[in-house]
């Protein structure tokens, strides 16, 4: 059975103190056991962040990783780095990545590879924008951005997690209508259902990440392929957050 998860990206927001609050309010709320948590901190935060969620099921992930093992990469943190700090999950493909940083298909290859060699499970990111979504060609861009997992043998399928991301919908206040989210979700799973078998798809968790908050995500979440969301300004408010989660 697939996994409902609720993942929070921080991305470049909190201070050290407002980290810790925003944590220690997660510490003391209440959520469904039957669904999995994570935060993506800073890098800067991660030791905090699994020291005051210590105590409880709420895991920890990080934004990024680079694809190399080591090296004259100034401000870049390895796999190494992050597994021998205790981190067993990091995003990759996010539409900003991708957007402001040029990360390609090419080079999340080469993350991906690094980050599944050294035993770390990916959630990867992939979703149109606008104008594609207007021409008609969410299924094809998703598809192609799809390629650098859907390469991937079976075996390495219990360490992903996808995330669909309307890039449209992301910190635009627009969110995708439940519906357009299931279609893409059902395309999504018939893409791993034909690369990999329908054991695979049935099992890949499908997140949905685009302006998710309190007052949709029930709807959301209740369609059938979508087994939660990759959340982003609403993972900053503890209560936000949780709420999202109980929204199961």
């Amino acid at each position: 059975m697939r996994k409902n998860i609720v993942a929070g990206n921080w991305k470049m927001n909190l201070t050290h103190s407002a980290a810790a609050q925003l944590l220690e309010g997660l510490a003391a709320g209440s959520y469904p056991e039957a669904v999995r948590m994570l935060v993506g901190p800073s890098f800067i935060q991660l030791e905090q962040s699994q020291r005051i969620l210590a105590d409880t099921s709420i895991q920890v992930m990080a934004q990024n990783v680079h694809q190399a093992a080591k090296g004259a990469y100034t401000g870049e943190v390895s796999t190494e780095m992050l597994t021998s700090a205790g981190i067993q999950t990091v995003i990759l493909g996010h539409s900003e990545r991708r957007e402001m940083f040029q990360e390609d298909e090419a080079l999340l290859t080469q993350k991906v590879d690094a980050a599944l060699a050294a035993g770390l499970e990916i959630v990867f990111c992939f979703g149109e924008k606008l104008d594609e979504r207007k021409q008609g060609k969410q299924n094809d861009v998703v598809a192609q951005q799809l390629e650098v997992v859907l390469s991937r043998p079976q075996a390495d399928w219990s360490k992903i997690v996808l995330a669909y991301e309307p890039v449209w919908a992301i910190g635009t206040g627009e969110t995708a209508s439940p519906e357009q989210a299931q279609e893409m979700h059902a395309f999504i799973r018939s893409l791993v259902e034909q690369r990999l078998g329908a054991e695979v798809a049935e099992q890949t968790s499908i997140l949905y990440g685009g302006s998710v908050k309190p007052s949709n995500a029930s709807e959301i979440f209740q369609q059938p392929d979508v087994d939660g969301g990759l959340v982003g300004g609403a993972s900053l408010q503890a209560e936000d957050f949780l709420a999202i989660a109980n929204a199961f």
